[in-house]
């Protein structure tokens, strides 16, 4: 199973970016997927995640400013990122609970990451 991540970018201050990860491999079912991110020095956040049903939860920091979505028919996840701030600057992974179409057993993937920069 693999977890590739594209759309990272450098982008000003104000600018949108959008994220994408599409999961592939041996997958049998993928509960939830997702978006944590880290900056230099800090801790791996959660930025947002969606359940299988299409419900979400994001943090506190990105309500109202990003947008997680997914295509179950693709296995991609998305991350719409509007009014962007220097302080959104990170490495960015995307996440997924995937059930392994050998095992039926379900373990967390992660994507190599994408860097977002964001300028002021």
């Amino acid at each position: 199973v693999q977890l590739q991540a594209y759309g990272g970018g450098l982008v000003q201050a104000g600018g949108s970016l959008r994220l994408s990860c599409a999961a592939s491999g041996s997958i049998l079912r993928i509960y939830d997927m997702g978006w944590y991110r880290q900056a230099p020095g800090k801790q791996r956040d959660l930025v947002a995640v969606i359940s299988s049903d299409g419900s979400t939860n994001s943090a506190d920091s990105v309500n109202g400013r990003f947008m997680v979505s997914r295509d179950n028919a693709r296995n991609t996840v998305f991350l719409q990122m509007n009014s962007l701030e220097p302080e959104d600057t990170a490495v960015y992974y995307c996440y997924a609970k995937i059930v392994h179409d050998r095992t039926f057993r379900s373990a967390d993937y992660w994507g190599k990451g994408t860097q977002v920069t964001v300028s002021s």
